[in-house]
């Protein structure tokens, strides 16, 4: 299998060096594993004109060869972006027809993290299933309305377009991809000498609390406020309306709109967040911590962190905890 990984300015080295050493060491493991020294993995790194570029760390890589030098491939990888891939760009159209090209000879194209954007950029995932870095999943919302877009997701495929979840997901990229192009077995070893557990499906457990302070809505930033200030209260809904002196029904709809979330799931996600920090940070009991935020019912405390976090609190607090 010829891996061929896309970089350009600003793309983030890891995304290609982390997944270009995993083939090298599942090569490794596949001379060892089946006592044939022929390596299943091929990798190389094209950019356009074949010219040096310079990463987000400022590294600078090296490629093999240029776009227009590497017409056929049996994989196409993205890296992510930092800052987000400009679409005014001066070459961009030139990388979009060439991911293009190669999606319509059915090569497999993978976008790792905010390399999403850039294949959003092609029009090919409109109407297709994605997932992007959670933390910009908003911004993705907004920029490609026509994208099927699954944040909780760890890495989704429709129709030979691969996406994965924030940075370091490219990790289970590369167990995907050797699972399917080596063997299972070869997959389970690399994610032993890697320390990658392969059961990563979800990142959800990983999200924090976005304030959605990118408005100007002056109004519905003081309604965060008292809700983020008052949430181990019994905050009432209304109660926030009258603080800000706008009715119920209009501070609802206009608080949605600032924001994105309707003002109790902001308050759910708020109380959420306190508590995955008391489970972080003590050893207090679910029972102390449902207190705490503002609940009265534990069972209730458990159904909506298992609902924002894909784990139970016992669960998030072994996998997160600093005590």
């Amino acid at each position: 299998m010829k891996m061929t990984f896309l970089a350009a300015e600003g793309c983030l080295a890891s995304g290609i060096a982390g997944l270009v050493d995993m083939f090298a060491i599942a090569n490794m493991w596949s001379a060892y594993l089946s006592g044939n020294p022929d390596p299943p993995f091929a990798t190389e790194i094209v950019t356009q004109g074949g010219r040096p570029v310079v990463s987000s760390g400022c590294m600078q890589m090296l490629p093999t060869r240029s776009l227009a030098d590497a017409p056929a491939t049996d994989f196409v990888l993205i890296p992510p972006f930092i800052p987000l891939p400009d679409p005014d760009q001066g070459d961009t159209a030139t990388v979009r027809n060439w991911i293009i090209a190669h999606h319509r000879r059915q090569t497999p194209v993978a976008a790792m993290c905010t390399g999403v954007f850039l294949l959003a950029e092609t029009g090919l995932l409109d109407g297709r299933m994605a997932t992007t870095n959670w933390q910009f999943a908003r911004k993705f919302r907004r920029r490609f309305p026509e994208v099927d877009l699954h944040p909780e997701y760890l890495l989704t495929e429709d129709n030979g377009l691969i996406c994965t979840g924030a940075a370091t997901s490219y990790y289970n990229l590369g167990l995907s991809i050797i699972n399917r192009y080596g063997s299972a077995e070869l997959a389970s070893a690399c994610a032993k000498a890697l320390l990658i557990d392969p059961n990563r499906d979800s990142q959800t457990p990983y999200f924090m609390l976005s304030r959605q302070r990118e408005h100007n809505d002056h109004e519905m930033l003081k309604a965060q406020r008292y809700l983020e200030q008052n949430f181990s209260k019994g905050v009432v809904i209304d109660e926030v309306a009258r603080h800000v002196r706008i009715s119920p029904r209009h501070f609802k709809r206009r608080f949605k709109h600032a924001t994105g979330h309707a003002p109790i799931q902001y308050l759910q996600m708020v109380r959420i967040e306190a508590a995955k920090k008391k489970l972080e940070t003590t050893m207090e009991t679910v029972d102390e911590i449902t207190q705490y935020i503002g609940y009265e019912d534990s069972s209730t405390f458990r159904r909506l962190f298992r609902q924002h976090t894909n784990l139970s609190p016992r669960e998030y607090r072994d996998k997160f905890s600093c005590v």
